[in-house]
């Protein structure tokens, strides 16, 4: 399979993911094997509306959402089938770019509450076609907060919008 590598400036070019959904914030380093992206928790973000009253905290599943977002980064910018790839027309693109196939496991040590930076590393494991696995780590500093284990594909747009 030939892969495309591509080179963007802001972190909407590389998913289709759009606000209130679109959790990375920032790009912090970017591999062939590795991406590094980041986060803050903001008193405002919608997810914290409810989870938990008089307790906020970020929901697991939003963390889990973060590693593959980052990790999605990753497939657009380095593993991409397409040579040419626009996040704007949902309809351009030949191929949707990491979609998730498996979370084989997440483990969660902390919480993550607002005002945190959460850093978000995501390592590719192994590639087999359009299938690729990854590990993931979320942390705060030095403190780790929850770390997973996850697959994510390239498959046909349409198939993900249903016309096939």
């Amino acid at each position: 399979m030939q892969y495309f590598q591509h080179n963007f400036e802001r972190v909407e070019e590389y998913l289709h993911h759009r606000r209130p959904y679109l959790l990375v914030e920032n790009i912090v380093s970017i591999d062939s094997r590795e991406i590094v992206t980041s986060k803050l928790v903001g008193e405002q973000d919608f997810f914290l509306d409810g989870h938990f009253p008089g307790a906020p905290i970020m929901p697991g599943a939003m963390m889990q959402e973060l590693t593959t977002q980052s990790a999605g980064i990753l497939l657009a910018a380095r593993y991409n089938p397409m040579e040419q790839f626009n996040t704007e027309d949902p309809f351009f693109n030949e191929y949707a770019i990491g979609v998730l196939l498996k979370i084989k496991q997440a483990r969660y040590k902390t919480f993550a509450r607002p005002g945190d930076l959460l850093t978000v590393t995501v390592t590719l494991v192994e590639n087999l076609d359009h299938v690729f696995d990854f590990t993931g780590k979320v942390s705060v500093g030095d403190r780790q907060v929850m770390k997973n284990q996850f697959q994510l594909a390239n498959i046909k747009s349409s198939t993900l919008q249903g016309t096939e």
